[in-house]
């Protein structure tokens, strides 16, 4: 599937429900599905700065595709990072470089997310930029 579709069944979930409330809780059951990161990858370096609440990022290179995994100590962003890495995970880096991630936008979060939350949203995509990028480099 490619991350345009993705993000297209994406922007439907969340068009089903009208109240905020229904896609928080939407967000919730995101973060509570989301694989546990090894405790081995809960370092410093893997931390994201910028976010109110703590959020670690790992990627690896397996297969010319990037995989994801991810968490939070805060519930809501853990639903926020489990909708990253389900758009971005198991795709190449000029995949994930040259996408515009239009959902964030289309399911209206940024707008319904606190400054330091939205802050943080945007610290978590563009570690996720930093991390195909260096593995393009390093491929190439």
């Amino acid at each position: 599937m490619t991350i345009n579709e993705i993000q297209n069944e994406i922007v439907e979930e969340f068009n089903q429900f009208d109240d905020w409330m229904d896609k928080y809780s939407l967000l919730i059951d995101l973060g509570n599905s989301l694989k546990p990161v090894d405790e081995k990858h809960k370092t410093p370096q893997n931390i994201i700065e910028g976010c109110q609440s703590r959020v670690w990022l790992n990627a690896e290179m397996n297969d010319g595709k990037i995989i994801f995994e991810g968490d939070s100590d805060a519930i809501l962003v853990k639903g926020i990072v489990a909708l990253l890495i389900q758009v971005l995970s198991d795709h190449t880096p000029d995949e994930i470089l040259n996408t515009e991630l239009y959902f964030i936008d289309k399911i209206g979060l940024k707008e319904h997310l606190s400054p330091t939350r939205s802050n943080g949203l945007v610290s978590m995509v563009k570690q996720m930029r930093m991390y195909a990028l260096a593995f393009k480099v390093k491929s190439n």
